[in-house]
């Protein structure tokens, strides 16, 4: 049967999916417009069962706080290729992923799949729809929201790692400190906060390792686990957060710096989400 271009334009606009698609849709069904769609999204399903053990490695990260910046919010969004990590309807999903979980406080991936995009699909089929069109797979790796007295976002430049960090302060010093604090933790990628906060599994690893370390240099048995204590001390050091030295002044720890700037000044907590 004949199908105008008026028609395969009109599915195009319902879909998102490509021209050649949308006419091989409406040849199948006839030109049944609702079987159509649903051909199209039976396509986008069958794409994404084929590529569900691919990784994502590639993908981009979205940040954004609130009107006062006492919430942040993160979505991380992968796929296989950088050449669709820079696609326009990849970037334009993430923006709307984004959108969603800071007007609804989603936190997590699950609650955001289930939530509506603007064209009404939910945004699980709305993915399977865009991997049925771009061809490979997509998923949200993480959404994430922090709360705090001030919570400042960074994106790093390639658009693949992001981070929030929340202080217990106001003000626009503060502000400053955090984007510090945040280009930190892109770099450093502490393990934790603080000492306090480091997994038990991860301390007795570090000590294990610094006895293994002392006896095979043939220390004496009395002090081997004094070495350990020792090396799990510059483990604290070089990686949670407060005690690290600050980056643009090693003399000082990021807490010395946060604190010379205004007394008990601190960091509640931070998130770093990194792809690939």
């Amino acid at each position: 049967m004949s199908i105008s271009a008026q028609d395969v334009n009109k599915l195009r606009k319902a879909t998102g999916a490509g021209m050649m698609d949308c006419k091989k849709a409406l040849v199948e069904t006839e030109g049944d417009f609702d079987a159509a769609i649903t051909l199209l999204r039976k396509k986008g399903q069958k794409v994404s069962a084929k590529r569900a053990d691919r990784e994502t490695t590639e993908g981009a990260v979205f940040v954004q706080t609130n009107s006062d910046d006492s919430t942040g919010f993160l979505i991380a969004l992968g796929c296989e290729t950088d050449f669709v990590a820079k696609n326009d309807e990849f970037l334009a999903l993430g923006k709307e992923l984004l959108s969603i979980v800071s007007s609804k406080s989603i936190a997590s991936v699950a609650a955001l799949e289930a939530e509506k995009l603007a064209n009404g699909e939910s945004v699980a089929d709305g993915i399977i729809g865009l991997v049925g069109k771009i061809g490979e797979k997509i998923a949200i790796i993480d959404a994430i929201s922090v709360s705090g007295d001030t919570v400042v976002p960074y994106l790093h430049s390639n658009n693949k790692l992001g981070v929030l960090v929340s202080l217990n302060k106001k003000g626009d010093s503060i502000v400053d400190a955090g984007k510090d604090v945040a280009m930190q933790i892109a770099a450093m990628n502490p393990v934790s906060l603080s000492k306090e906060d480091v997994p038990a599994d991860v301390v007795e690893k570090e000590l294990a390792l610094g006895r293994e370390q002392a006896i095979e240099a043939g220390k004496p048995e009395a002090i081997v686990d004094k070495i350990a204590q020792g090396k799990l001390g510059k483990f604290y050091k070089d990686n949670t957060l407060l005690e690290q030295a600050f980056v643009k002044d090693n003399s000082k720890s990021v807490s010395q710096m946060l604190n010379d700037l205004e007394s008990g000044l601190t960091v509640n907590s931070f998130k770093r989400v990194a792809i690939g």
